[in-house]
């Protein structure tokens, strides 16, 4: 009996060391390409910091499907929503300094800064800016600057939140926001003097010599290793227009990196605030990091294998536990490119996955892999897992949106009388998002905004006084619903909008406009 239960811990022994290993540069390199088959994402970045140095930098497959050129260590992508733990360590370098604080509230520094709520907004704080609390609905107000091509400067977007209607009373529910970092940034700009993206670059980028990196892809120095954005129309990958965020709209999720330069984030960040080598710098103090790093906003949470017990926002940074280890991380998304962060303080481990696809699941699916595996975790197929949930989600949404044309063509075919166009076409007016002009173009009805000139799309008749616009970009895969309010005579008074699918990004926010006949 000895001999069997030393055999079996030998046994278990052997097992829990082949766990602890970190992955290999190998099988990182065979993780990643498999990952790139699956999701068909053209171009991925992966680099992995430990106890302060750089374990791990490459580059996979290419930055553009168009020109072909090797990704590498020092390509270029759009980090987004990464941006946001930027912004929120510029206010903490002011902080630092004692040019505000936290709870300062916002109209002391942005006197026209009005919430549709009056308490709301003279009770409102720096904090409440980069928490996700406000009471404004996911996504509130992102049709003023996505898709890319709408004209809305800063100074549109501080006016036009007191349009926005709260979807929960103030600071007591979680709902993702962008604008409202917008805001945080116009803070940093005012209280320093110079904007955000000059600020950033000079008090961060500069210091941890992220020479490469910029706030926005036009403040870039050198283009010539930049991504493009890549997604998946019609079963293909093609190439997108580039998102170029406007100054003034960078510190939600503006800025450009590499792998490289991001490692040196990475490593300053789980380094509390420190930089350099002899002597020791430090970029924001402890206090500050320790601020960043603590719950503010309650998540909810949901089981899954890590047997997390708390999610919540810090600022600037999604944070769980993991298998009793503290995470902290963020994912960005923008037009064709995905990226994600993520941190484990107490190992002093940090991997950053940059891609040039729309696909969440694949940068899931290398961090994943890789955590785990420095967490002495039994190997999962982290790809398989996600290939599965995305084919699922894939196939009911094909499935909604033919049954959503089946029911169109049924309503033509069974139409003898043709829609009375004239009690539709005409200028809708919205407080927040401006005109839309509804025009009848060959015999069909058109919709087209004025300030936002991608949502533009034909619409055909669905059920009742509801239409289904269908834009033009393909690559915006946010078809949505138009929900005519009629009057008497059965001409529109105005209209409201909802996303077809309910796998839209929500930053598609047409459920948050309504429009009235001018």
């Amino acid at each position: 009996m000895k001999k069997l239960a030393l055999l079996f811990n030998l046994l278990l022994l052997s097992a829990l060391t082949v766990f602890s290993q970190p992955l290999s540069s190998v099988a990182i390199d065979k993780l990643v390409e498999r990952t790139m088959k699956t999701f068909q994402v053209p171009g991925i970045a992966v680099a992995i910091v430990k106890d302060g140095k750089v374990v791990h930098s490459k580059g996979y497959g290419v930055s553009s499907i168009s020109t072909g050129a090797k990704v590498d260590e020092n390509t270029l992508f759009g980090i987004a929503s990464n941006s946001k733990a930027f912004c929120t360590a510029t206010l903490g370098i002011l902080v630092d300094e004692k040019k505000l604080a936290w709870n300062d509230k916002v109209i002391n520094y942005i006197p026209e800064f009005r919430m549709y709520n009056p308490y709301v907004t003279e009770d409102f704080t720096i904090k409440d800016l980069i928490t996700h609390r406000s009471g404004l609905g996911l996504g509130a107000g992102d049709l003023m600057v996505w898709p890319d091509s709408s004209d809305f400067t800063i100074k549109d977007i501080i006016h036009n939140l007191r349009y926005l209607k709260q979807s929960s009373p103030f600071r007591t529910k979680y709902d993702y926001d962008n604008m409202l970092y917008m805001v945080a940034g116009e803070i940093v700009t005012r209280v320093s003097g110079e904007p955000w993206e000059q600020f950033v670059e000079e008090r961060i980028m500069s210091p941890l010599a992220m020479d490469r990196s910029a706030a926005s892809f036009a403040r870039l120095k050198n283009k010539t290793n930049v991504i493009d954005g890549h997604t998946v129309i019609d079963k293909k990958v093609q190439v997108v227009p580039r998102h170029d965020v406007k100054t003034g709209q960078c510190s939600a999720a503006g800025i450009y990196s590499s792998i490289s330069d991001m490692s040196k984030w990475m490593i300053c960040q789980l380094d509390n605030g420190k930089y350099g080598h002899d002597p020791v710098k430090q970029l924001f103090s402890t206090v500050v990091q320790k601020e960043i790093w603590s719950p503010q906003t309650i998540i909810p949470t949901r089981a899954d294998k890590y047997n997390s017990h708390f999610s919540a926002y810090g600022l600037g940074w999604f944070l769980t536990d993991i298998k009793g280890t503290k995470q902290v991380s963020h994912t960005g998304g923008m037009e064709g490119m995905v990226t994600q962060v993520t941190l484990l303080p107490e190992l002093k481990l940090g991997i950053v996955v940059l891609t040039n696809q729309e696909s969440g699941a694949a940068f899931n699916s290398i961090s994943n892999t890789i955590k785990d595996s420095y967490l002495g975790l039994a190997p999962e197929d982290w790809v398989l897992h996600y290939d599965t949930i995305v084919s699922k989600s894939d196939n009911e949404d094909a499935i909604l949106i033919q049954k959503v044309e089946d029911e169109i063509n049924a309503v033509i075919n069974a139409n003898k009388q043709p829609i009375i166009m004239g009690n539709f076409t005409g200028i809708y007016q919205d407080d927040w998002l401006g005109e839309v002009r509804i025009s009848e173009i060959g015999g069909k009805l058109w919709f087209q905004s004025v300030r936002s000139p991608q949502l533009r799309g034909e619409m055909k008749s669905y059920k009742g006084n509801t239409f289904a616009v269908k834009w033009i970009n393909r690559s915006m895969k946010a078809d949505a619903f138009v929900i005519f309010n009629l009057g008497a005579e059965g001409q529109a008074t105005g209209f409201k909008m909802k996303p077809i699918s309910p796998e839209t990004d929500f930053s598609y926010d047409f459920q948050d406009l309504n429009f009235v006949r001018k």
